[in-house]
């Protein structure tokens, strides 16, 4: 059977820059909350390490698969799976109750993200962390054209909220700019922005088939995650925040 060298969901920044924000909640387990966790791939990772976590999410499917995982994982006990949107955060789960929240894709797709940020924000105690994680519009434009897809790239260049016009018809994307802007209007204070997937999304799958090759993407990608030139190229930013 040939070995599976396919490319990981969580990318390896953002994995490493989720831990940095549990890490700076001090020793011990910490209170984390995945809001649109969906079946539990990235809340799985966090209680492995001895942390609690709930995951809210609207789908009553995806949280069936959740509680399914953390079974095989033999961690039922520290993830609960809580069904609801992003603005029944503080009423599900308490004001002042988390030490960090993740918020990963969830902006993209929500009614309104000021709204959604605002919950977020009552839901962290203070000095609680955010990690907050948006696709970005300027790399959805570049890997349109780059695929052929030129009615695609204008369009979502030339949207106010850069939405697809064919195939992802609800997902809004952001800058640096707008994504900082939104937090800090919730009250949050931006402590550092990363930029994932800057490479991942556009290198053939041709050019990462050895253990080698991934190695050298995933290097190049924590180089680039760094760049203040690549940064706006980035599939997605990682905002480190803080209430």
């Amino acid at each position: 059977m040939a070995k599976d060298r396919s490319r990981p969901r969580t990318s390896t920044v953002l994995w490493e820059g989720v831990q940095r924000l549990l890490a700076e909640g001090g020793e011990g387990p910490r209170s984390v909350v995945d809001l649109g966790g969906g079946t539990g791939g990235l809340a799985v990772r966090v209680a492995a390490l001895g942390h609690q976590v709930v995951v809210v999410d609207p789908s009553p499917d995806a949280l069936a698969a959740l509680e399914r995982r953390t079974v095989e994982a033999g961690l039922a006990g520290r993830v609960r799976a809580l069904q609801g949107d992003a603005t029944d955060l503080p009423g599900l789960l308490g004001e002042g109750s988390a030490d960090l929240l993740l918020c990963h894709g969830v902006l993209e797709v929500v009614d309104d993200p000021s709204a959604a940020l605002a919950a977020a924000h009552r839901t962290l105690r203070p000095g609680g962390h955010l990690s907050l994680l948006v696709a970005q519009w300027p790399a959805t434009v570049l890997s349109r054209a780059l695929a052929g897809q030129l009615t695609q790239a204008l369009h979502v260049l030339s949207d106010p909220d850069h939405r697809s016009s064919a195939g992802d018809p609800l997902r809004r994307r952001f800058d640096r700019t707008t994504a900082t802007a939104l937090a800090e209007q919730a009250g949050f204070t931006v402590t550092e922005v990363e930029g994932t997937r800057t490479f991942s999304d556009v290198v053939p799958p041709a050019s990462t088939e050895s253990d080698a090759d991934v190695a050298l993407l995933r290097e190049l990608e924590g180089v680039a995650a760094r760049s203040p030139e690549l940064l706006g190229l980035a599939g997605h930013l990682h905002l480190h925040a803080r209430r």
